[in-house]
């Protein structure tokens, strides 16, 4: 998996005024925790920090703090604000290169499914996937083949395996399906009936 560079600027806790007056001057407020590590709160350029929130992208966050505190980080919930989509509030976690890390991917789905070039449509309905594996295994995507697809199948997160990596997402998680169109129903059922006048 890809890294990326982040660098915070460590804070004390504050008000609500003082958390105001962050934001104002274009910085979010952000903490981390982790690993047995005391939580550190800090804040990160609202640009910067657009570069991991705006993405359909997973990375490893290289997080440098003004303190001299360093270490790996994965994205671990963000807070929106509800009209302006603006990021208010993250949460990271510390992660290391000896212990698994939990993580969401991007799944692409790949293939020309036969249920496809049969009529259907293939709907995609998972676009990211929770996995855990080491550092060292973390994929940037997860591709999931769609060729053997049919009309009226599906796939799920069970049925998906990657060497070195455990998918945490539940197993009923439909990642992608081929539906049938009103075009194809309506053939099959033009098939039946003339079938049944035979």
């Amino acid at each position: 998996m890809k890294h990326i560079e982040l660098k915070g600027q460590v804070r004390e806790a504050g008000n609500k005024a003082a958390v105001k007056a962050v934001r104002r001057a274009g910085q979010v407020p952000c903490n981390i925790y982790g690993l047995g590590m005391e939580n550190i709160l800090f804040t990160i350029d609202a640009q910067d920090l657009k570069t991991i929130t705006h993405t359909p992208n997973s990375y490893i966050i290289d997080l440098h703090l003004s303190d001299g505190r360093n270490g790996y980080a994965v994205l671990h919930e963000v807070q929106y604000h509800p009209v302006t989509d603006e990021a208010l509030h993250v949460d990271f976690l510390f992660v290391s290169e000896d212990k698994p890390v939990t993580i969401e991917v991007p799944v692409l789905v790949t293939g020309h499914a036969e249920g496809v070039k049969m009529g259907g449509k293939l709907l995609v309905s998972s676009r990211k996937l929770r996995i855990s594996a080491m550092m060292n295994n973390l994929p940037d995507v997860l591709e999931v083949d769609s060729t053997h697809l049919m009309i009226g199948k599906q796939i799920v997160a069970g049925d998906l395996n990657y060497e070195g990596v455990t998918i945490v997402s539940p197993k009923a998680t439909i990642i992608c399906s081929v539906r049938p169109t009103r075009a194809t129903q309506q053939a099959k059922m033009e098939q039946q009936a003339t079938g049944k006048k035979k």
